[in-house]
């Protein structure tokens, strides 16, 4: 790790300190200044010549600030010459922008990848986004890690007897289908219509929920809205007790309300890819530091980063041998 250098963000400080830990180095300084403009401006406060710069920075909110805090340490980083720049962005928030689905609409997934090339960065290593297909959005390497081998690790030590994982729609089906398969258990989805961004419908449950204990697992959980109108539905339905779990657990506008005050719901779960709320003790985190952390070592020794993932998630794992035709 002598030739690391790992800076980060003002988004998720802990979390890059955790990242170093784990990886026996330190964390070095940088500053970002406010001018009266309203414009910010990055300094690097550690040698950054011809060694491997990685800089930690969840896009949370402010999205926008801590964007342009990103690509002001990235362009800092190019124009100190370091042999590479590789940006950690646990939470990209700009991939729930990823298709033209209304007439003359912004692709902002794509629009901020190019900005991340033009800045200068040469790798990118994130975190379940939101969309599959955002990975292609990017010109550079793109190393995409997954949570839910952690996320189930959380779940082993508990009873799952007459349990059943539910997806909040179909879109993240196939990934519970995966969580699904790690804990041995059945699979559900949700039939959900977004009418707004803060505004979702569920009219329908697919799979067999009744008397059951439900696990619902979703990628992101913003305001909260799918997963309370989720919540209603399979109470309907006859689940006798409910559990969340998340990637990004982002829970912005009134979500820790509804949420952690939410009668239907025992537990909730998520990772630190996002800085959680502090007002909230009993919300369950998993760390994924030490994740991270293995990519980074496994980036830097050029060895494979999908092999953490090998009996985990197929998707994100080493191509299997195929059988002969």
């Amino acid at each position: 790790m002598r030739d690391i250098v790992v800076f980060s963000g003002s988004a998720h400080r802990a979390l890059a300190e955790a990242i170093c830990s784990e990886l026996g180095t330190s964390l070095s300084p940088s500053e970002t200044v406010r001018f009266s403009n309203d414009c910010l401006q990055s300094q690097l406060l550690a040698n950054c010549r011809q060694r491997d710069v990685y800089i930690v920075q969840p896009l949370v909110p402010p999205t926008q600030d801590h964007l342009m805090e990103l690509l002001l340490m990235v362009d800092a980083a190019r124009g100190a010459s370091a042999a590479s720049i590789t940006v950690v962005v646990p939470h990209y928030a700009y991939a729930r922008s990823d298709k033209k689905d209304a007439s003359r609409i912004s692709i902002g997934g794509k629009l901020v990848a190019d900005m991340m090339a033009t800045a200068g960065v040469n790798r990118v290593v994130t975190m379940t986004l939101h969309a599959p297909q955002v990975h292609g959005f990017f010109s550079m390497p793109l190393d995409h890690l997954t949570a839910i081998g952690e996320l189930a690790d959380h779940y082993r030590d508990s009873d799952l007897s007459n349990a059943v994982v539910v997806s909040p729609d179909f879109g993240n089906a196939k990934t519970a289908s995966q969580f699904a398969r790690l804990l041995g258990l059945p699979v559900a989805a949700g039939s959900k219509q977004r009418k707004a961004d803060d505004k979702v419908v569920i009219d329908a449950i697919v799979g067999d929920v009744a008397g059951k204990r439900a696990i619902v697992l979703d990628d992101e959980i913003a305001t909260g809205g799918s997963i309370v109108e989720l919540v209603s539905m399979l109470e309907r339905q006859g689940v006798t007790e409910i559990s969340v779990a998340c990637t990004h657990g982002l829970f912005t506008g009134k979500a820790v309300e509804r949420l952690r005050d939410h009668p239907g719901i025992a537990e909730v779960v998520t990772t630190d890819t996002v800085p959680p709320p502090a007002d909230w003790p009993a919300l369950r985190v998993r760390s994924v530091a030490p994740l991270f952390a293995r990519a980074i070592a496994r980036i830097h020794a050029g060895e494979s980063v999908s092999s953490l993932f090998d009996g985990v998630d197929p998707t994100h794992a080493p191509p299997q041998p195929k059988l002969p035709l």
